[in-house]
């Protein structure tokens, strides 16, 4: 398996300041807006994005976390155990209700994740809007799903697996293609 590397810390924390600018702009009124990161690396992603925009606005949003396991459609009794998710907290310090709520992952790419961020998020209250922020779009959409603010559209193949590390997480930080995955 070798890998490629399409972003660099360098280009990780460009694609941040732009989706940054992009939720700013978009927002309306940024008091209502409330960055909810998906378990795992999209909490991260969520405080970066949330002090940048504290820096351009003054004003910080309030920064949750979403673990989206027992809402996802591949896991179950029929998988083996070792298959199972790791169940990760849901920490939501303020709530939804009217709130322009804007999901951030890490990759976007079939679209079931974001399915299922979005009926964990329904059962905790009703937003006033939900948007979505990735990091990287690879494509491959099974649903019908598209990210808002996207910090890089990265082409890939079904055979290719895109790998997002971040400093808080891994150790590291920058985006890699991996080839030669099996599908």
């Amino acid at each position: 398996m070798t890998r490629v590397q399409v972003l660099d810390a360098r280009g990780v924390a460009r694609a941040l300041e732009r989706m940054a600018a992009e939720l700013i702009e978009h927002a309306g009124d940024e008091t209502l807006l409330y960055l909810v990161g998906v378990q795992t690396r999209g909490v991260p992603l969520a405080h970066r994005l949330a002090r940048l925009i504290a820096a351009k606005t003054g004003h910080q949003p309030p920064v949750g976390a979403l673990d989206i396991a027992l809402y996802r459609d591949d896991v179950g009794p029929w998988r083996p155990a070792h298959q199972q998710p790791v169940l990760r907290d849901t920490e939501l310090p303020v709530g939804v209700d009217d709130k322009v709520v804007c999901l951030v992952d890490d990759v976007l790419y079939t679209g079931r994740t974001v399915r299922a961020a979005l009926d964990t998020l329904m059962d905790y209250g009703r937003p006033r809007a939900i948007r979505l922020a990735v990091l990287v779009d690879r494509g491959h959409r099974e649903l019908p799903i598209a990210a808002d603010f996207v910090g890089r559209a990265v082409p890939t193949s079904r055979s290719e697996d895109v790998q997002v590390h971040v400093q808080e997480c891994d150790g590291e930080e920058g985006v890699w293609i991996a080839k030669g995955v099996a599908e």
